[in-house]
């Protein structure tokens, strides 16, 4: 059983920087492969960047390409999404999740409760 606690989230202006981070539970972290989401009202859960078990590979959506950066830290068991250069369009609810492969779809194993960002002008 793995639990995932995200922080981070909050009131952020457009074009400025954020970081958040997610804490997980349990001893086998550095087993999973780590992912963000983000979800707008009405819309489908969607892949922001995942991170494999070691750190070494990552992955991003289109959409956030060159402006975000995924990182962890596994002697903390904490995953890490560093977002740049934020657009309106960022501002959604952003989850953590666990999976033991490689996966952009929403079918990880673990998710977090979700945090809140939004952008102001």
């Amino acid at each position: 059983q793995v639990q995932l606690v995200e922080s981070g989230g909050g009131l952020v202006q457009a074009g400025g920087s954020l970081r958040l981070a997610c804490a997980a539970s349990g001893r086998t972290f550095n087993r999973y492969f780590m992912g963000w989401f983000r979800q707008a009202p009405g819309r489908e859960r969607e892949i922001t960047a995942i991170i494999s078990a070691s750190g070494d590979g990552t992955y991003y959506a289109n959409s956030v390409k060159g402006r975000f950066t995924i990182s962890r830290d596994n002697a903390k068991n904490t995953v890490y999404l560093q977002m740049n250069s934020m657009k309106f369009e960022d501002t959604t609810v952003y989850y953590c999740a666990a999976s033991l492969v490689f996966s952009p779809a929403t079918d990880q194993q673990y998710w977090g409760q979700g945090t809140q960002l939004t952008l102001s002008s």
